[in-house]
């Protein structure tokens, strides 16, 4: 059973007691998803006629954190564990079989200590709409014997390798998360404390920030500051915009600040492709706060919050929610759906939306059409804006 409810925003801008109803229809079970419509938007075009939803496991351990970056060599979706409070017992890697029974086994590999958000990973030149050369890049936040990093994973040969430990010589606090700009290659990712915030990695003395990596010539580059916490990052699917979560509002354990920030920024990219300008306030999340981050191809944002996973227009309007009990730490587009990390538990939706980038990570670029043009297969440097054409 599917159950989808339709939001009155009117009645909601006046009364508290309408919000604790929705609150209690969302919550109302601890194995099944709920659907919150708050435009008819979501319904028709997130959705879908024929959405559905799917518990699919719960594990002994919180293996479904963060991460969720699929690999066509092997079939698997990764995902990474959360830390579990010791340093013998490090973050794994949650590696979730989708085509076979989505079966699950705990991965550790060289040159990753704390695994945390991961993106696929091209070679910079690779065509837009070809998986060439697929492999993983995660985020290891680091450890007191070990410094953050990127680190390059091909999980089909289980080989590894570093490719970023720091910043002209400068430890970073512990990185969060990244994502891969298809054109030029650049890797954007995030550093913040948590880390720190968690005790296993030692007092930060670098700045919280965004930075831009390029991967062939080794140019690091700060790009965005003044953050509690940055946290998720994700292109627009037209690659002229960035956005960065930011987590401020939960930081030591215990420690929650409900006045810092629960929000989503976007930036736009500078036409060269190295800068970021005109930042501004995107979303606040009502709940929680917003996590992992991932677009779709109508430009649709979409992060994991304290009630699940909350989807905007690009306007920036809240119109759905895909509601699991216990919140969302992120969550994975597939083919016709989404993986949805639920700590201990797995669940799988079925919907209309295309995540950004599944038509590469699938290998499903180049097959839309008969002349062998794929969603993503238009990328190009087109009037001095490293983007698709308009």
């Amino acid at each position: 059973m599917v159950n989808i409810t339709h939001v009155d925003w009117l009645r909601l801008a006046t009364s508290f007691n309408y919000a604790s109803q929705l609150e209690t229809i969302a919550n109302s079970s601890v194995n099944e998803i709920n659907f919150l419509s708050y435009d008819d938007s979501f319904a028709n075009d997130v959705l879908g006629p024929d959405f559905s939803q799917e518990f699919i496991t719960q594990t002994s351990w919180t293996a479904f954190h963060e991460a969720g970056v699929y690999n066509i060599d092997t079939g698997k979706l990764y995902a990474t564990s959360n830390w579990a409070g010791s340093a013998d017992n490090p973050i794994n890697v949650t590696a979730i079989d989708i085509s076979n029974n989505n079966s699950v086994e705990s991965i550790r590999y060289d040159h990753l200590a704390e695994a945390n958000g991961a993106c696929a990973y091209y070679p910079p030149g690779t065509p837009v709409n070809s998986s060439e050369g697929q492999a993983i890049v995660f985020c290891d936040e680091g450890d007191f014997d070990h410094p953050s990093r990127l680190t390059l994973v091909e999980p089909a040969t289980n080989t590894s390798r570093v490719l970023l430990n720091n910043f002209l010589g400068r430890n970073f606090s512990s990185l969060n998360d990244v994502t891969q700009h298809p054109v030029t290659g650049d890797l954007w990712f995030t550093d913040t404390e948590y880390g720190y915030w968690q005790y296993f990695r030692p007092e930060p003395t670098i700045r919280q920030q965004v930075y831009r990596f390029e991967p062939l010539t080794g140019v690091v580059q700060a790009v965005a500051d003044y953050f509690y916490a940055p946290n998720g990052i994700e292109l627009s699917p037209d690659w002229k915009h960035i956005y960065v979560t930011d987590t401020g509002v939960h930081t030591f354990p215990g420690k929650d600040n409900l006045t810092n920030p629960a929000s989503i920024y976007r930036f736009d990219i500078t036409p060269d492709g190295k800068r970021l300008e005109n930042r501004q306030l995107f979303a606040y999340s009502d709940d929680g706060f917003p996590d992992g981050i991932h677009t779709d191809t109508k430009g649709n944002v979409y992060s994991a919050c304290g009630d699940g996973v909350q989807v905007w227009n690009p306007s920036g309007v809240l119109i759905g929610k895909i509601v699991v009990n216990g919140g969302v730490n992120n969550f994975a587009f597939v083919p016709n759906g989404m993986y949805i990390f639920n700590a201990d538990k797995l669940f799988k939706v079925t919907i209309k939306a295309e995540g950004r980038t599944v038509a590469r990570d699938f290998g499903l670029a180049g097959q839309r059409d008969g002349k062998g043009n794929g969603a993503e297969d238009h990328g190009r440097h087109h009037g001095g804006h490293w983007g698709p054409p308009p």
